[in-house]
């Protein structure tokens, strides 16, 4: 079984459950000794705004913002897809810290021998 987990987020602030959770999941992997990595695509890539996460919240309180926090901390790769940010006038500067831009190529190599969760 491999050690790598990637969490592959679609939601953004349009489903506060399915985003918190998947960044949720990635803390507990992260915590769980895995070698996680998320890619943010379609209305994910609002998460990657400066500030966004701050109000995003699960139904059961979970705070996205305290996930992302975690995350950073811990310098796990997190990578926004670019053609959809670009397409949401989202650009490289606006990003959160530890936040990039990436392609769908860079996502294949990611979950190539990974465990993948698409939420």
């Amino acid at each position: 079984m491999s050690n790598k987990v990637v969490l592959i987020i679609s939601c953004g602030t349009d489903n506060t459950n399915r985003s918190t959770r998947g960044l949720h999941l990635a803390t507990v992997a992260h915590k769980e000794g895995k070698d996680v990595s998320i890619f943010l695509l379609d209305e994910a890539v609002y998460l990657a705004k400066k500030g966004a996460c701050t109000h995003v919240k699960a139904a059961t309180g979970d705070s996205a913002d305290d996930m992302l926090t975690y995350l950073q901390a811990h310098e796990v790769p997190m990578v926004a897809c670019k053609p959809c940010a670009i397409a949401r006038h989202i650009t490289e500067e606006e990003l959160e810290d530890g936040i990039r831009l990436g392609t769908a190529v860079e996502l294949m190599e990611m979950i190539t021998d990974a465990a993948t969760i698409s939420l």
